[in-house]
Protein backbone atom coordinates (compact mmCIF):
# COMPACT_ATOMS: atom_id res chain seq x y z
CA UNK A 1 0.00 0.00 0.00
CA UNK A 2 0.64 3.68 -0.28
CA UNK A 3 0.17 6.04 2.23
CA UNK A 4 -2.69 8.84 2.16
CA UNK A 5 -2.05 12.06 0.89
CA UNK A 6 -0.19 15.06 3.25
CA UNK A 7 1.52 18.14 3.25
CA UNK A 8 5.38 18.05 3.51
CA UNK A 9 7.06 20.79 5.80
CA UNK A 10 10.72 20.49 6.35
CA UNK A 11 11.32 23.23 9.07
CA UNK A 12 15.33 24.80 9.34
CA UNK A 13 15.19 25.37 13.18
CA UNK A 14 13.51 24.08 16.38
CA UNK A 15 11.60 26.55 16.91
CA UNK A 16 9.83 27.17 13.40
CA UNK A 17 9.36 22.90 14.10
CA UNK A 18 7.56 23.19 17.61
CA UNK A 19 5.56 26.48 15.56
CA UNK A 20 4.16 23.88 13.00
CA UNK A 21 3.32 21.26 15.53
CA UNK A 22 1.51 23.73 17.68
CA UNK A 23 -0.14 24.69 14.53
CA UNK A 24 -1.62 21.27 13.29
CA UNK A 25 -1.67 19.35 16.29
CA UNK A 26 -2.13 15.52 16.11
CA UNK A 27 -2.98 16.29 12.39
CA UNK A 28 1.07 16.55 11.97
CA UNK A 29 3.44 14.01 12.77
CA UNK A 30 7.22 14.56 13.18
CA UNK A 31 9.64 12.37 10.78
CA UNK A 32 13.01 11.55 11.79
CA UNK A 33 14.18 8.32 10.52
CA UNK A 34 10.89 7.28 9.61
CA UNK A 35 11.64 3.78 10.26
CA UNK A 36 8.37 3.35 12.57
CA UNK A 37 6.11 6.30 10.58
CA UNK A 38 6.50 5.35 7.13
CA UNK A 39 5.85 1.83 7.38
CA UNK A 40 2.89 2.36 9.50
CA UNK A 41 1.67 5.18 6.60
CA UNK A 42 2.05 2.72 4.38
CA UNK A 43 0.04 0.36 6.07
CA UNK A 44 -2.84 3.29 6.65
CA UNK A 45 -2.25 2.39 10.80
CA UNK A 46 -1.15 6.20 10.59
CA UNK A 47 -2.51 9.20 8.12
CA UNK A 48 -1.16 12.15 9.34
CA UNK A 49 -1.96 15.63 7.25
CA UNK A 50 1.04 17.24 7.91
CA UNK A 51 4.41 15.22 7.53
CA UNK A 52 7.29 17.38 9.70
CA UNK A 53 10.53 16.61 8.49
CA UNK A 54 13.05 17.85 11.04
CA UNK A 55 16.12 16.34 9.58
CA UNK A 56 17.41 19.59 7.91
CA UNK A 57 17.48 21.15 12.00
CA UNK A 58 21.32 21.05 12.76
CA UNK A 59 20.43 22.17 16.59
CA UNK A 60 18.95 18.84 17.07
CA UNK A 61 22.03 17.23 16.37
CA UNK A 62 25.45 16.09 18.53
CA UNK A 63 26.90 14.78 21.65
CA UNK A 64 28.69 16.36 24.25
CA UNK A 65 29.43 16.97 28.33
CA UNK A 66 26.99 19.82 29.88
CA UNK A 67 28.19 19.54 33.53
CA UNK A 68 27.61 16.54 35.21
CA UNK A 69 25.06 15.12 31.76
CA UNK A 70 26.08 13.75 28.36
CA UNK A 71 23.30 15.67 26.59
CA UNK A 72 22.53 13.61 23.15
CA UNK A 73 20.25 15.94 20.40
CA UNK A 74 17.58 13.91 19.34
CA UNK A 75 18.12 13.84 15.51
CA UNK A 76 21.96 12.49 16.19
CA UNK A 77 21.96 8.81 14.42
CA UNK A 78 22.74 5.47 15.54
CA UNK A 79 25.70 5.70 13.45
CA UNK A 80 27.04 9.17 15.47
CA UNK A 81 26.41 7.10 18.57
CA UNK A 82 28.67 4.45 17.20
CA UNK A 83 31.71 7.03 16.23
CA UNK A 84 31.42 8.84 19.42
CA UNK A 85 34.32 8.81 21.62
CA UNK A 86 32.96 10.66 24.06
CA UNK A 87 30.33 7.63 24.91
CA UNK A 88 32.83 5.20 24.21
CA UNK A 89 34.14 6.61 27.59
CA UNK A 90 32.17 7.30 29.12
CA UNK A 91 28.60 5.43 28.20
CA UNK A 92 29.71 2.37 26.50
CA UNK A 93 25.84 0.99 26.90
CA UNK A 94 25.12 3.30 24.38
CA UNK A 95 27.43 2.42 21.40
CA UNK A 96 27.14 -1.13 22.29
CA UNK A 97 23.38 -1.14 22.16
CA UNK A 98 23.84 1.14 18.53
CA UNK A 99 25.53 -1.93 17.12
CA UNK A 100 22.70 -4.27 17.76
CA UNK A 101 20.01 -2.20 15.86
CA UNK A 102 18.79 -3.11 12.75
CA UNK A 103 21.61 -2.59 10.20
CA UNK A 104 24.15 -0.19 8.92
CA UNK A 105 21.63 1.51 6.53
CA UNK A 106 19.02 2.20 9.43
CA UNK A 107 21.96 3.27 11.98
CA UNK A 108 22.83 5.70 9.03
CA UNK A 109 19.03 7.48 9.27
CA UNK A 110 17.83 6.45 12.38
CA UNK A 111 17.60 8.78 15.76
CA UNK A 112 18.21 8.23 19.09
CA UNK A 113 15.11 10.77 19.44
CA UNK A 114 13.14 8.50 17.34
CA UNK A 115 14.00 5.47 19.06
CA UNK A 116 13.26 7.33 22.30
CA UNK A 117 9.89 9.06 21.57
CA UNK A 118 8.26 6.69 19.55
CA UNK A 119 6.98 4.51 22.40
CA UNK A 120 7.55 1.28 20.37
CA UNK A 121 8.21 -1.31 23.74
CA UNK A 122 10.42 -3.35 20.86
CA UNK A 123 12.90 -0.34 20.73
CA UNK A 124 16.52 -0.81 22.37
CA UNK A 125 17.20 2.65 23.55
CA UNK A 126 14.08 3.27 26.05
CA UNK A 127 15.35 0.38 28.49
CA UNK A 128 18.76 1.40 28.50
CA UNK A 129 17.55 5.57 28.86
CA UNK A 130 15.62 3.98 31.70
CA UNK A 131 18.54 2.39 33.55
CA UNK A 132 20.92 5.36 32.81
CA UNK A 133 18.38 7.48 34.71
CA UNK A 134 18.33 9.73 31.60
CA UNK A 135 15.76 12.67 31.15
CA UNK A 136 14.05 13.83 28.09
CA UNK A 137 13.82 17.37 27.30
CA UNK A 138 10.67 18.33 25.34
CA UNK A 139 9.71 21.79 23.76
CA UNK A 140 6.67 23.37 22.78
CA UNK A 141 6.10 26.72 21.59
CA UNK A 142 4.67 27.15 25.29
CA UNK A 143 8.89 26.61 26.33
CA UNK A 144 10.72 23.47 27.82
CA UNK A 145 10.24 20.58 30.25
CA UNK A 146 12.06 17.83 31.46
CA UNK A 147 10.53 14.46 31.37
CA UNK A 148 12.61 11.58 33.29
CA UNK A 149 12.83 8.20 31.05
CA UNK A 150 10.91 5.94 33.57
CA UNK A 151 8.22 8.31 33.53
CA UNK A 152 7.75 8.81 30.21
CA UNK A 153 6.12 5.62 28.75
CA UNK A 154 2.61 4.85 28.93
CA UNK A 155 1.79 2.00 26.94
CA UNK A 156 2.70 0.54 23.48
CA UNK A 157 3.00 3.61 21.16
CA UNK A 158 1.74 5.66 24.07
CA UNK A 159 4.11 8.01 25.97
CA UNK A 160 4.18 11.71 28.03
CA UNK A 161 4.50 13.56 25.00
CA UNK A 162 2.46 16.26 23.96
CA UNK A 163 0.90 16.89 20.46
CA UNK A 164 2.48 20.17 19.70
CA UNK A 165 6.08 19.22 21.60
CA UNK A 166 9.04 18.42 20.01
CA UNK A 167 11.53 15.57 22.25
CA UNK A 168 14.86 17.82 21.21
CA UNK A 169 17.73 16.07 23.79
CA UNK A 170 18.42 13.38 25.83
CA UNK A 171 20.10 13.99 29.31
CA UNK A 172 22.02 11.16 30.78
CA UNK A 173 23.57 11.99 34.37
CA UNK A 174 27.68 11.34 34.20
CA UNK A 175 27.99 7.94 35.85
CA UNK A 176 31.35 7.94 38.21
CA UNK A 177 34.26 6.06 38.12
CA UNK A 178 33.91 2.32 39.32
CA UNK A 179 29.87 1.73 38.00
CA UNK A 180 29.77 -1.34 35.18
CA UNK A 181 26.87 -1.10 32.75
CA UNK A 182 25.68 -3.22 29.99
CA UNK A 183 23.13 -4.19 27.41
CA UNK A 184 22.22 -7.93 26.93
CA UNK A 185 19.74 -8.63 23.79
CA UNK A 186 18.85 -11.81 21.81
CA UNK A 187 16.89 -11.64 18.52
CA UNK A 188 15.81 -14.23 15.86
CA UNK A 189 18.32 -12.44 13.01
CA UNK A 190 20.16 -9.23 12.01
CA UNK A 191 17.63 -6.34 12.00
CA UNK A 192 14.72 -7.99 14.26
CA UNK A 193 13.97 -6.79 17.66
CA UNK A 194 14.81 -8.60 20.57
CA UNK A 195 13.19 -11.25 21.71
CA UNK A 196 14.27 -9.92 25.18
CA UNK A 197 16.95 -7.90 26.32
CA UNK A 198 18.16 -6.16 29.38
CA UNK A 199 19.98 -2.63 30.69
CA UNK A 200 22.01 -3.28 33.90
CA UNK A 201 23.90 -0.11 35.63
CA UNK A 202 25.81 -0.71 39.38
CA UNK A 203 28.19 0.20 41.12
CA UNK A 204 30.13 -1.94 43.61
CA UNK A 205 31.53 -0.37 47.25
CA UNK A 206 34.08 -1.99 49.43
CA UNK A 207 33.15 -5.38 47.83
CA UNK A 208 29.46 -4.96 47.99
CA UNK A 209 26.73 -3.51 45.20
CA UNK A 210 25.91 0.18 46.06
CA UNK A 211 23.44 0.45 43.56
CA UNK A 212 21.93 -1.06 40.78
CA UNK A 213 19.38 -0.36 37.84
CA UNK A 214 17.86 -3.48 35.96
CA UNK A 215 15.10 -2.58 32.83
CA UNK A 216 14.09 -4.51 30.11
CA UNK A 217 13.23 -4.56 26.48
CA UNK A 218 9.96 -5.77 24.95
CA UNK A 219 8.96 -8.20 26.86
CA UNK A 220 6.00 -5.98 28.28
CA UNK A 221 3.49 -2.76 26.37
CA UNK A 222 6.35 -0.40 27.67
CA UNK A 223 10.23 -0.88 28.37
CA UNK A 224 10.13 -2.19 32.24
CA UNK A 225 11.85 -0.62 35.70
CA UNK A 226 12.54 -4.15 37.12
CA UNK A 227 13.13 -2.69 40.87
CA UNK A 228 13.01 -6.15 42.18
CA UNK A 229 15.62 -7.26 40.20
CA UNK A 230 18.07 -4.21 41.52
CA UNK A 231 16.85 -4.90 45.18
CA UNK A 232 18.17 -8.53 44.72
CA UNK A 233 21.27 -6.56 44.04
CA UNK A 234 22.07 -4.07 46.38
CA UNK A 235 23.66 -5.05 49.43
CA UNK A 236 25.01 -8.30 48.18
CA UNK A 237 28.37 -8.91 46.83
CA UNK A 238 26.25 -9.90 43.51
CA UNK A 239 27.53 -13.95 43.77
CA UNK A 240 25.43 -16.35 41.59
CA UNK A 241 22.74 -16.34 44.29
CA UNK A 242 22.08 -12.79 44.01
CA UNK A 243 22.23 -12.62 39.96
CA UNK A 244 20.16 -15.96 40.22
CA UNK A 245 17.46 -13.94 42.00
CA UNK A 246 17.54 -10.51 40.05
CA UNK A 247 16.94 -12.99 37.42
CA UNK A 248 13.84 -13.90 38.52
CA UNK A 249 12.83 -10.85 39.78
CA UNK A 250 13.19 -9.37 36.43
CA UNK A 251 11.61 -12.60 35.02
CA UNK A 252 8.47 -12.35 37.69
CA UNK A 253 8.10 -8.50 36.04
CA UNK A 254 8.10 -9.37 32.40
CA UNK A 255 4.83 -9.54 30.48
CA UNK A 256 5.51 -10.74 27.06
CA UNK A 257 3.16 -11.33 24.33
CA UNK A 258 3.43 -14.49 22.29
CA UNK A 259 4.32 -13.92 18.82
CA UNK A 260 6.93 -14.93 15.71
CA UNK A 261 9.59 -14.43 18.29
CA UNK A 262 8.43 -16.96 20.50
CA UNK A 263 6.01 -18.44 23.33
CA UNK A 264 5.41 -16.42 26.70
CA UNK A 265 7.62 -18.78 28.61
CA UNK A 266 10.55 -18.91 26.22
CA UNK A 267 10.44 -14.82 25.86
CA UNK A 268 10.31 -14.68 30.02
CA UNK A 269 13.27 -16.76 30.30
CA UNK A 270 15.31 -14.88 28.04
CA UNK A 271 14.21 -12.04 29.96
CA UNK A 272 15.73 -13.47 32.66
CA UNK A 273 19.18 -15.17 31.46
CA UNK A 274 19.89 -11.30 29.83
CA UNK A 275 19.66 -10.25 33.13
CA UNK A 276 21.90 -12.35 34.48
CA UNK A 277 24.40 -11.77 31.12
CA UNK A 278 23.98 -8.46 31.53
CA UNK A 279 24.62 -7.75 35.69
CA UNK A 280 27.45 -10.19 34.79
CA UNK A 281 29.15 -7.90 32.17
CA UNK A 282 28.14 -4.64 34.13
CA UNK A 283 30.46 -6.31 37.55
CA UNK A 284 33.26 -7.13 35.68
CA UNK A 285 33.28 -3.58 34.52
CA UNK A 286 32.75 -2.29 37.80
CA UNK A 287 35.77 -4.24 38.96
CA UNK A 288 33.63 -6.74 40.58
CA UNK A 289 34.78 -10.71 39.86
Amino acid sequence: MTPGSFEYHRPQSVDEAVALLGQYGDEGKVLAGGHSLVPMMKLRLAAPSHLIDINGIDDLKGIAEDGGEIVIGAGTTQAEVLASDLLAESCPILPEAAALIADPQVRNCGTVGGNCANGDPGNDYPAIMIALGASYTLRSADGERQVVAADFYEGVYATAIEDNELMIAVRIPTHADGAGMSYRKIKRKVGDYAIAAAAVTLSMDGGKCASATVALTNVADTAVLSAAAADALVGSAVDDKAIDAAAEKAMADSDPAEDLRGPVEYRRAMAGEMTRRAIREALARAGGS
